[in-house]
């Protein structure tokens, strides 16, 4: 089930979105072993965890963590929400 986003959160997601982010608590699932993946734009992490199931990613646990301390972190739904409602805009420069 995808939980709505308020639409401030997902403005601010928006207007952030090439801000760097890092994704935890990724599994890759040929190795088993959790990679963390840092260094990449909001935009591409949230694409990322939307689309990591046919990756070869298991990322029920992961979190994705962007802007200022304090910020509250994008878990799995919120991804997949975002992505869907958003999809390309997201990748926008």
């Amino acid at each position: 089930m995808l939980l709505a986003l308020d639409d401030a959160r997902a403005t601010a997601v928006l207007a952030g979105r090439a801000a760097d982010a890092e994704i935890f608590g990724v599994v890759d699932l040929t190795s088993k072993i959790e990679t963390r993946i840092g260094a990449i734009s909001l935009g591409r992490a949230i694409q990322f965890v939307a689309n990591a199931s046919v990756l070869g990613y298991d990322v029920r646990g992961a979190i994705v963590l962007y802007s200022e301390p304090g910020t509250p972190s994008l878990r799995i739904w919120d991804c997949e929400h975002l992505w869907a409602q958003y999809g390309g805009a997201l990748l926008e420069p």
